[in-house]
């Protein structure tokens, strides 16, 4: 099990996840609208870590841009 810390910006013009310092930075296509935003962050990250979608969760921050995200194996 891991646990991811991302930082996503919505409205973004390219879907993208990549490592920075101090975790993950997400940008994501979807507006933060109706958690559109929050399943494409889902999306992509168990595109990224290759799981499923559900073994991906986001386990705080669901309505900010600061995210906790765990992926289980």
């Amino acid at each position: 099990m891991k646990t991811l810390s991302v930082k996503v910006k919505p409205n973004a013009r390219t879907s993208s996840l990549e490592q920075v310092e101090d975790g993950w930075l997400a940008q994501i296509k979807s507006p933060p609208v109706d958690g559109k935003a929050n399943a494409e962050l889902i999306a992509l990250i168990a595109e990224k870590f290759g799981c499923r979608k559900n073994q991906v969760t986001i386990k705080a921050g669901a309505g900010g841009r600061m995210k906790l995200v765990r992926i289980v194996d």
